[in-house]
């Protein structure tokens, strides 16, 4: 017989108070399982978090700039001819981006996994298998 059964070494059933002391020392092990999993999902969570928001930082940067640079070029090019008309252009071409761009941050934002998603699944099947027991 292992540790983790309420029986004694001789082969006979425990007491009350030892029945007790072994479903508390259970219960304070589930607990302590389930929070060191909490505690990971957030970690992880939490760097992923950062990581993308700096490499969305460098890329908005990087693409914003190469934007402006694009359209000064096209700017200069057609100085003398149609200045009004490509700087419409230009701008009509931004502001179609800037909707394309929410669009999809949107449904990113919607498609996300629920936080601690996984921590939750898990004391659900605590819960269910508990209520089982009874």
């Amino acid at each position: 017989m292992g540790p983790e059964e309420p029986w004694s070494g001789t082969g006979r059933p425990l007491g009350l108070l030892a029945l007790i002391r072994h479903f508390g020392a259970t219960v304070v092990a589930l607990i302590y399982t389930r929070i060191e999993l909490i505690t990971t999902e957030f970690e992880e969570e939490l760097q992923r978090g950062v990581i993308i928001l700096v490499w969305t930082m460098l890329a908005l940067f990087f693409g914003a700039l190469s934007v402006l640079m694009v359209a000064v070029t096209l700017l200069v090019l057609f100085w003398d001819d149609h200045r009004v008309l490509v700087a419409a252009l230009i701008t009509g071409a931004f502001v179609a981006m800037t909707v394309v761009m929410a669009f999809f941050a949107r449904e990113r934002v919607k498609s996300k996994p629920r936080f601690l998603a996984a921590s939750i699944e898990e004391l659900k099947r605590d819960r269910a298998y508990l209520e089982r027991k009874r």
